[in-house]
């Protein structure tokens, strides 16, 4: 069998509200995108160019998502693990290797017979497959977050996308949650007792 190996990173870990996001890759010999590295070393129009040009070209593009709900039930870790799989789930091929941004890897157990996979530090800065996989992880979820200032338009999630930005804390206090905020996170669960 040829060597698929897939490159797994995530985006949104640290926000208050909406979705984790992790994207897996497996890139086509021979056509990877120059330019690639850690998608937060990137301005937001070279990011997005490089994500066109990965889905391009690269041999399939798997998206995993875990909403806020998931997260608060999880934990961010779990619901990250989650959102990988997903996204390994989503791939159009099988891989044969996954390499994963961090120092764990999610549960392999239903993703495939004979999977591997492999953490990786800092991966995301020093592995092709894997700075796609953070690029188009970050895209998909900054795409997807302001869609949901649209109908949430006082939170302005399309600037901050839901990190906790002094901005956003302000609003989050002056308005209190709405769905897409995560409960179990220290700032909405301290905002929400003290409208008790």
């Amino acid at each position: 069998m040829t060597q698929r190996v897939a490159g797994i990173d995530e985006a949104g870990r640290g926000p208050l509200a909406g979705p984790v996001v992790a994207a897996a890759v497996i890139l086509r010999a021979g056509r990877v995108p120059a330019g690639l590295r850690d998608s937060k070393r990137l301005e937001a129009t070279a990011r997005e160019r490089l994500d066109a040009d990965i889905r391009r070209d690269a041999l399939c593009v798997g998206v995993g998502w875990a909403d806020p709900a998931e997260v608060d039930a999880l934990n961010i870790l779990e619901a990250t693990f989650l959102a990988m799989r997903r996204a390994v789930l989503a791939l159009a091929v099988q891989p044969s290797e996954l390499l994963v941004d961090g120092n764990r890897v999610p549960n392999l157990q239903g993703l495939g017979a004979g999977l591997a996979a492999r953490a990786v530090v800092r991966g995301d800065a020093t592995i092709a497959a894997i700075s796609a996989a953070s690029i188009v992880a970050k895209c998909a979820r900054d795409a997807y977050m302001r869609t949901l200032h649209q109908a949430y338009p006082q939170y302005r999630f399309a600037t901050h996308k839901g990190y906790p930005t002094a901005g956003h804390r302000r609003l989050l206090a002056e308005i209190g949650p709405c769905p897409l905020h995560r409960r179990s996170f220290a700032p909405v669960a301290a905002v929400t007792a003290g409208r008790r």
